[in-house]
């Protein structure tokens, strides 16, 4: 069966969002129609490259595609400055062009890793986004947000910079863990959050199939299929009227102020995974948009419940390491996002209705964090 396809529209650095099964096994023949390099240069981990290396390979193969392979350890830590530079001198040792490309095979971390990489070698090169995480396919995979962590934060030092195309094929999400599975959902979640009450509405009635993983499984396969297409759509949509995130697109960070403090203060470790950081951090922006009188708290209970339905953490507590909330605070000061030396969130009025605040008090925000640590 053919990919759905979805066109995000950026003039000249327009491309294609290809949605479908078994993709993997013809990614040879869509990357040679792009008609862009004889040879690619292929960037994964470990544990991706044990499932899923030999299939692009042979389909690269069958295309008539050269490529090469960078191995790199998987995890979160592998995002920042002393893998960036062994890609980028690995990728020179292979005596690369302009018109060369590498693909990024694997979560949001190659997916983030990559692309800055290809932004940089030779002043920026083709890449490709090939996810295999439920994550990545609904949000890092989409955009041409790149980069790395450093000590100071998360995705501190990057560059936008958009693919040539992505392929999201959601076969491979059979091999996914649970838990990983589930910390992507929190992405699909949060466009129903932010501006599609009647998708979030869609998401609380398949909650079983989440839970269970079913819809990767089962029966819920069809969902599967709808929840990132639908997901792929709305950030693409976006993301064409705000590529550089000077408007809209912030919408997208609902949740991650919090939730980048979360994982700073975990260590950006398995400990806390970023789309479990993130669930969090939507709870606490519903929490203070109702503690400044903003939104309904039956819409901080629905979205508690559904976290609750689906597996998803929604107390900090869960994450099993006390919390300082002085220290969370201390973080989200250093957010990039902080604009005039305040912090910037995205708060809601209810489900669906979601809005960039710039005047939050840090005294209420604080008020809210001391409390959150103590549930």
């Amino acid at each position: 069966m053919a990919p759905e396809k979805i066109k995000l529209s950026l003039g000249e650095r327009s491309y294609d969002i290809l949605v479908g099964r078994d993709l993997l096994a013809n990614a040879g023949e869509y990357i040679k129609a792009l008609k862009l390099s004889p040879k690619v240069i292929i960037v994964t981990d470990k544990q991706v490259a044990s499932f899923h290396l030999k299939t692009l390979e042979m389909s690269l193969d069958k295309a008539g595609i050269k490529h090469h392979a960078i191995i790199l350890p998987a995890g979160e830590r592998t995002k920042g400055f002393t893998f960036l530079e062994e890609v980028v001198e690995e990728v020179l040792d292979q005596k690369p062009e302009r018109k060369s490309t590498l693909i990024a095979l694997g979560g949001g971390v190659m997916g983030d890793l990559t692309g800055f990489a290809a932004s940089i070698v030779l002043r920026g090169i083709n890449f490709i986004q090939i996810p295999t995480t439920l994550l990545a396919m609904v949000d890092s995979s989409v955009g041409g947000k790149t980069g790395i962590n450093t000590r100071h934060g998360k995705n501190l030092v990057g560059a936008f910079y958009q693919p040539k195309l992505m392929i999201a094929d959601t076969s491979v999400l059979s091999t996914l863990p649970h838990r990983q599975l589930l910390a992507g959902y929190a992405e699909v979640l949060k466009y129903g959050l932010i501006n599609d009450a009647k998708f979030f509405a869609t998401l609380e009635k398949e909650a079983a199939k989440v839970k269970d993983s079913t819809v990767v499984t089962g029966g819920g396969e069809q969902h599967l299929h709808h929840m990132i297409l639908h997901s792929c759509k709305a950030k693409a949509d976006i993301v064409s009227a705000d590529e550089k995130e000077g408007g809209v697109r912030a919408l997208l960070n609902l949740g991650h102020t919090f939730g980048h403090a979360l994982e700073a203060e975990t260590g950006f470790s398995d400990a806390l995974l970023h789309g479990e950081a993130v669930a969090l951090g939507m709870v606490l922006a519903f929490k203070l948009s109702v503690k400044l009188g903003l939104c309904k708290k039956a819409d901080l209970d629905r979205v508690i419940e559904h976290m609750k339905a689906v597996g998803l953490p929604y107390t900090l507590s869960q994450i099993g390491k006390p919390m300082d909330a002085k220290l969370l605070l201390h973080h989200m000061r250093g957010d990039k996002k902080v604009k005039d030396g305040k912090m910037v969130f995205i708060l809601a009025r209810g489900i669906g209705e979601s809005f960039i605040a710039e005047d939050v008090a840090e005294e209420d925000v604080l008020a809210l964090l001391k409390q959150a640590v103590k549930e």
